[in-house]
């Protein structure tokens, strides 16, 4: 059976979120609409699979390389050549980069593939991995910047009182981070992403002050974020876990870093790095290395699924998956993945479990 079709689809969705974002390295001061690139794959027979890109400004390149020079090598493949067409695309295309936007759109590729493999064997991608018992999985909110402790306080109160027992913070400020544990009570397990903006000494002297706030981890607080050797040196001097992994996009890249001894927590982001395949060759490398992996998902549609599989079969039962948090005007899934008391479901259809509201993409679909 071979693939017959592949077809890029960008959505833009508005979104509230508590207040006014700060300016972040997702996009603009005020930012209020999340673009999403979305990728069907179809087969010869009709069975229809759909992945995801990382999306924001990115978005016009990815869909770019996937039109034009992706999807026309893709087209005719064997669907049960999946690793070994992966593996060649990745060879076949490395002079033009091995990140940014052929990894993105292999990564969304590979995504369809896989839904695709399930849904011709009845089985969700999670039991294809290996299966596992969990049927739902802790959600942490993932907030916006605010740069604004008020409304720092505010959003966490919010998000507690939804039944959210972890929150990821993307503040860069002593004053925000310390808001949201004063609203939160020494009980909520508190991340803090601060996208890479200091140098190793700088990283240590902010760790010196966030010591005592208690957080679960300190995520890329080095520039560049590929500087492994800077990671490390926070990690051990730092007094706080390190977890990095987003910005990684082979899996020569994890290696590296887990040879670094560089974190304690490892996220491979399946929309940027190479999809699936990739992402279960990470939990092995991290296995290997003793290293947790916690699945970086600041997506909503076919990634986010991706990432609960994975994380469902490899990540066990305590893993813990990053929701957006959003309130997007629309779902891409409606409610069905919409988490529940701070817990997502497990889809057990077929595939990645859900099918995209034919609706919700009709309404939100960006004009070519």
């Amino acid at each position: 059976m071979k693939i017959a079709n592949i077809e890029t689809i960008p959505l833009r969705i508005p979104f509230t979120s508590g207040g006014q974002s700060a300016g972040g390295v997702w996009g603009s001061k005020d930012l209020q609409v999340v673009d999403s690139l979305v990728v069907k794959v179809t087969a010869e027979d009709g069975t229809v699979g759909w992945g995801e890109t990382f999306g924001f400004t990115a978005i016009p390149a990815v869909k770019l390389v996937i039109d034009t020079i992706l999807a026309p090598d893709v087209i005719g493949r064997e669907l049960t050549q999946r690793e070994r067409l992966m593996a060649e695309l990745q060879k076949k295309f490395h002079i033009f980069g091995r990140s940014g936007a052929f990894i993105y759109g292999l990564s969304a590729i590979d995504i369809a593939l896989w839904d695709i493999a399930g849904k011709r064997a009845g089985k969700p991608i999670y039991q294809l991995l290996g299966g596992g018992e969990a049927t739902s999985l802790a959600a942490y909110a993932s907030l916006i910047r605010y740069a604004d402790p008020e409304l720092v306080r505010r959003n966490v109160r919010r998000a507690v009182d939804e039944g959210y027992r972890y929150l990821k913070l993307h503040e860069v400020d002593i004053a925000c981070v310390r808001a949201a544990r004063e609203a939160a009570g020494p009980d909520i397990e508190i991340t803090l992403d601060v996208n890479c903006p200091w140098t190793v000494r700088e990283a240590l002297d902010m760790a010196e002050q966030l010591r005592p706030l208690k957080l679960r981890w300190l995520e890329e607080p080095v520039w560049p974020p590929e500087n492994y050797a800077g990671l490390a040196a926070v990690r051990k001097q730092g007094g706080i876990p390190v977890a990095a992994g987003e910005n990684a996009s082979t899996l020569m890249d994890f290696q590296h870093m887990l040879e670094a001894g560089a974190v304690d927590f490892i996220q491979p982001s399946p929309a940027k790095m190479g999809g699936i395949t990739e992402l279960q060759k990470v939990y092995a490398l991290a296995n290997a290395h003793n290293t947790t992996v916690m699945v970086h998902t600041f997506y909503d549609g076919p990634g986010l699924l991706a990432s609960v599989h994975a994380s469902a079969a490899l990540g066990g039962s305590k893993a813990i998956v990053e929701w957006r948090y959003f309130d997007l005007e629309a779902q891409l899934y409606g409610d069905a993945i919409l988490p529940k008391q701070g817990r997502l479901q497990v889809p057990q259809g077929p595939g990645l479990g859900l099918e995209p509201n034919p609706d919700v993409i009709r309404d939100y679909r960006l004009a070519p």
